[in-house]
């Protein structure tokens, strides 16, 4: 039997796999290729001589061998990554705060749900999100105001920043199911330009397919705002005007039919998302336990996310 010998990495995997629910999705939360991954877990395969999932079935399913290895990862991971963080706190002294500021409108989404599951790592981290978005946030983190922004474009970066890439995503365009437009496999920037946009009343660089498609054809339709999401998918859904929002915003809605949603451009309309620290920021063991786990999450449980 060939000699592997069972790593954290294997566990992590195996963790991955059991929380991601596919190779796919496992493979992205730990950066591998699948076939990448399907490798690793071949060889652990071949090492204990048996299957560690059951072939063919959907969802992912482990054999015994592989939920008892699965019962040593989840026993494991957790205190090795515990042990960790009272090595930084010995090392560094006391973690800081932890300010964020928020560029895009609809990141509170999914910042929520990572910050509620880092309080219960780092306790005694202030964790507080500098009230509504920021449409420059770089100076607050050199300013030394917020430990931490979100935000879309590394270019824009200076000398004192470090980018961390959080993910990739794809905004669609969202309407009526009886909208004229709804019959087109997708829509191009001329399609919006007897349209009614409903955004978020913020500047159009902080809008995607402002920024990215309408304001570079020089295609400017008509506005309307709304400060919520749920807002902008009412007004949507009875008629008033379409809309562009992240695909992981408005799962709920479309499966209930309430719009439908299509890609902006043949190939779609993908942004990402970094957390910019200061250099300083980027060394602290509790700021990067955040942006990893804000990564993490966000792979594995928004819907049309890819690693960058």
């Amino acid at each position: 039997m060939p000699s592997t010998a069972l790593e954290l990495r294997h566990l992590e995997t195996l963790l991955a796999l059991s929380e991601c629910g596919s190779l796919s999705k496992a493979a992205a939360r730990l950066f591998l290729t699948q076939s990448a991954l399907s490798h690793q877990l071949k060889a652990l395969e071949t090492h204990y001589g048996a299957a560690l999932v059951e072939k063919n079935v959907r969802p992912l399913r482990f054999t015994a061998i592989g939920q008892r290895l699965l019962a040593l990862a989840q026993a494991v991971l957790p205190q090795v990554a515990e042990s960790g963080r009272d090595i930084a706190r010995l090392a560094e002294g006391h973690a800081g705060p932890l300010r964020i500021a928020v560029q895009c409108h609809n990141c509170f989404d999914w910042l929520m749900p990572a910050m509620d599951a880092y309080r219960s790592l780092w306790p005694e981290v202030e964790l507080d999100i500098i009230s509504g978005f920021v449409v420059d946030p770089l100076p607050l983190i050199e300013r030394n105001e917020a430990e931490i922004a979100i935000m879309h474009d590394p270019q824009d970066a200076r000398q004192n920043a470090v980018f961390s890439p959080l993910f990739r995503y794809e905004s669609v365009a969202l309407m009526s199911p009886r909208h004229r437009l709804s019959a087109k496999p997708w829509l191009e920037a001329e399609d919006f330009a007897d349209e009614t946009l409903i955004t978020y009343p913020v500047p159009d660089e902080l809008l995607d397919v402002m920024k990215h498609c309408l304001v570079p054809a020089r295609i400017h339709p008509r506005r309307r705002t709304a400060e919520l999401t749920v807002a902008i998918l009412q007004l949507v859904a009875s008629g008033r005007g379409i809309a562009a929002l992240p695909a992981w915003t408005v799962g709920h809605y479309l499966a209930r039919g309430y719009v439908i949603s299509r890609p902006i451009g043949r190939s779609g309309l993908h942004c990402e998302l970094y957390a910019a620290t200061t250099r300083a920021g980027s060394a602290a063991a509790y700021i990067r336990e955040f942006i990893e786990l804000t990564r993490a999450m966000s792979l594995t449980d928004l819907a049309g996310v890819t690693p960058l």
